[in-house]
């Protein structure tokens, strides 16, 4: 052989090795952190480094399957910089699908316990931190159509892929190449306590950083890449206890306690070791994924010269756009066949089938499959339920399947408030659940403190025909002793002496009115009975006035809510109007402190209220308003003060319900206000509120005791400035609140814990 041919063969055996060199880039688990990878592969597109296998496990895993399923880097970047990946994570519903029709009046819980009981009264608790409702849909719908292309092999997805799970029970890892990869992607998110572990080729799988949170062995066995490039964002990597951070890091302690130790001695020399800067981030700021990303791209870049001396075969952007372009181009689209069902009777089904508008033997779009699913899940006892989405090849369309998880048929909460005045109350629900061919949900909840004592019981039954529907009984009681609300921080300050008690029986049909709205017929029976001193001086011998108030309400009210919070809300809409008419008997019987006769007389009476609150948001500044106007013929009842007790009230603050305050209440008035939220941070807010009050009636029954509600010439004012904190216990507020009234004109307010009430019998 000549020898001038020696350099071409060692040139040729050179561009072979070359030309065969794989890259196989193995993520970790981290949280939020995770994002960071997303960094990493912008960093290696940008400079042509080829990804020719894909492992990833838990946060890794969720950016390994988007690769993996032919999103580009740019995309993913667009997807998780979106509003609905916000939403995904944070377990709120998409705009346009948080159906409003089952949900229910705000309550003071803050702690919630779902219990599932059999029918020979054996327990099992659950309880998880995040709710998966939209993420669960989210990766169903994402990952849908590149697992029908690949077959539902991973080997045959964009790039071949490996995710890992874990298996609790054996205490083993799962390496995952088949199935559905929005369902294996889930899986290795389900951190134990925090979401809910789902069934993956029939068995239970849990976070994938349990067992293995760094799986460059899985790339090794599974793969045998000529070069591993492996980044890390998990925090656990102390080899010493760090006494320098223990304190900052304990929080996460949950975190550290569950996921596998990271060790980047698993890189073989011939590999790239990454670990991006993520001091300062923990595995919960989502809120910060640009960051997050950048933190990534710059390491990357950094370590870029060794990458390239270790990786000498590159892989054009061009090149990658075809190849992605190939494979996403004859994915079929989605359009669904049918709807299978797996835990389910029969006559359960026949409930979901009415909820998403099933019609037999017509196929459905993927719109009609998505209302469908959040119309279902908009009912509280519906969310344990886990979708898919798989390909049948006979119908050439997809089916939904719609996975029954274990029940939590049984509910407790707690909840509550401490306040600086004597307002602090504790709060106890409870809720049973009955699925058949019809969902029957029965609640009792109590309320209980020096001012507020309630109770209610509530059973709905909730029925799909008609386009769905419920009917529900009501029994609704509350006791408000306005003497008890005292202010500590107000030491001159003539006390209210008035107790209230309000009985509501009562039976409301609602059905939904589109998306955003829902309908309610109401009928009542009130039995109301008001205790009150009348104006002057009270000594311990005098009696109080009696008022009874008992007969029928009877109305319909419209509404909608998707305001982001119970109380101190700072995006969002919230609309309610409410056409009443009221056929009640009076009964007063004057105590020592009125000159008036006992009195018994019938009120018939019509009454329009509005209630209007919305927010806009602009980066870390929202700005709202509060509208509330009402319309009525109420007649005066003979005595002032049960003819101001029984008045409608305008509450803009959140201490206005306890308090009694005349010049904001009346049968005819409009009230206006502007509030103004500065989030410092994404849990701590600066709130500056300001309203007007103007009431439209004036009535002299005489010269020494008249009765007034309003002055034409009078816009009473209110406003308050305060900092919330919006922990996981509810919001912590230190407020100063103003009212244009003599006896309760400045406060000071701290509580924590939502400060809410069971609606009033008149309300």
């Amino acid at each position: 052989m000549s020898k001038a041919l020696f350099p071409w063969i060692f040139l040729m055996i050179s561009w072979l090795s070359t030309a065969g060199q794989k890259v196989g880039l193995v993520l970790s688990g981290g949280g939020a952190k995770g994002l960071a990878h997303l960094g990493v592969i912008k960093a290696l597109e940008e400079n042509g480094i080829p990804i020719d296998y894909l492992v990833g496990t838990s946060m890794g895993g969720i950016i390994v399957g988007c690769y993996a399923a032919g999103y580009s880097a740019a995309e993913i970047e667009e997807i998780v910089l979106s509003d609905d990946f916000s939403r995904w994570v944070n377990g709120e519903f998409e705009k346009g699908f948080n159906y409003y029709y089952s949900k229910e009046d705000p309550n003071s819980e803050f702690l919630s316990l779902q219990l599932s009981l059999d029918s020979i009264l054996n327990a099992a608790v659950t309880s998880t931190i995040a709710n998966d409702v939209s993420l669960n849909f989210a990766l169903a719908e994402k990952f849908a159509t590149q697992s029908a292309k690949a077959n539902y092999n991973f080997d045959s997805l964009f790039v071949p892929t490996r995710i890992i799970a874990s298996e609790i029970f054996t205490q083993n890892e799962e390496v995952i190449d088949t199935g559905s990869l929005g369902n294996a992607l889930r899986a290795t998110l389900s951190v134990p306590f925090f979401y809910k572990p789902i069934r993956f080729n029939g068995k239970y799988l849990f976070d994938g950083g349990i067992y293995n949170n760094f799986p460059v062995d899985v790339a090794i066995r599974e793969f045998n890449p000529d070069v591993i490039i492996g980044s890390n964002v998990s925090s656990k990597v102390f080899e010493e206890y760090p006494y320098e951070e223990d304190d900052k890091l304990i929080n996460s302690s949950l975190l550290f306690m569950l996921l596998d130790k990271s060790d980047p001695e698993h890189i073989p020399e011939s590999g790239v070791y990454l670990e991006p800067d993520l001091d300062g981030y923990t595995a919960f700021d989502f809120n910060k994924v640009r960051a997050l990303i950048d933190s990534g791209y710059v390491r990357t870049i950094s370590s870029m010269d060794e990458i390239k001396s270790k990786v000498s075969r590159r892989v054009s952007v061009e090149e990658l756009a075809r190849k992605r372009s190939v494979f996403k181009n004859d994915q079929v689209p989605l359009e669904f066949s049918a709807i299978d069902f797996h835990g389910f009777n029969s006559k359960q089904r026949k409930y979901i089938r009415h909820i998403f508008r099933q019609k037999e033997g017509q196929k459905m779009s993927f719109q009609d499959i998505k209302k469908g699913y959040f119309r279902l899940m908009s009912e509280e006892y519906f969310r344990t339920i886990y979708p898919d989405i798989v390909f049948d090849t006979g119908a050439s369309a997809y089916r939904l399947q719609v996975y029954g998880r274990p029940e939590n048929n049984f509910n407790i909460s707690v909840g509550g408030a401490i306040a600086s005045r004597n307002i602090s109350q504790i709060y106890l629900g409870l809720e049973h659940y009955y699925f058949n061919n019809y969902l029957l949900k029965n609640s009792l909840n109590f309320y209980s403190g020096s001012f507020y004592k309630s109770g209610q019981i509530r059973t709905r039954l909730n029925l799909p025909a008609l386009g769905q529907f419920f009917i529900e009984s009501e029994l609704t009681y509350n006791n408000r002793d306005y003497l008890s609300a005292d202010d500590i921080f107000q030491l001159e300050k003539s006390p209210t002496i008035l107790e209230r008690t309000d009985r509501k029986y009562g039976l409301n049909i609602g059905f939904p009115m589109g998306s955003k709205f829902r309908a309610i017929l109401n009928w009542a029976w009130i039995d109301n009975t008001d205790e009150f001193t009348n104006p002057g001086n009270f000594i311990s011998t005098d009696t109080l006035d009696i008022l009874n108030l008992d007969g029928m309400r009877t109305g319909l009210v419209l509404d909608r809510n998707n305001l982001n919070r119970r109380q101190y809300a700072n995006e969002g809409k919230s609309f309610r109007i409410s056409f009443d008419f009221f056929d009640l008997k009076e009964r007063y019987r004057p105590g020592s402190t009125s000159s008036d006769p006992e009195t018994f007389a019938d009120h018939h009476w019509f009454r329009v209220r509005a209630d209007l609150e919305q927010y806009v948001k602009k980066g870390k500044y929202s700005t709202g308003y509060y509208i509330s106007g009402l319309v009525s013929n109420q007649p005066f009842f003979l005595n002032r003060t049960a003819t101001l007790v029984t008045a409608p009230s305008f509450n803009p603050l959140q201490d206005s319900p306890t308090l009694f305050i005349e010049r904001f209440r009346g049968h005819n008035f409009i009230a206006a206000g502007i509030r103004n939220v500065f989030s410092i941070k994404p849990n701590l807010d600066i709130r500056l509120e300001a309203y007007g009050f103007k009431g439209f009636e004036t009535l002299d029954r005489d010269q020494e005791n008249p009765i007034v509600f309003g002055d034409y010439d009078k816009v009473f004012l209110a406003g308050t400035a305060g900092l919330v904190l919006h922990s996981p216990v509810g919001p912590v507020s230190l407020s100063a609140n103003y009212y244009d009234d003599d006896e309760t004109q400045l406060g000071l307010l701290i509580h924590a814990g939502f400060l809410l009430f069971n609606r009033k019998s008149m309300e």
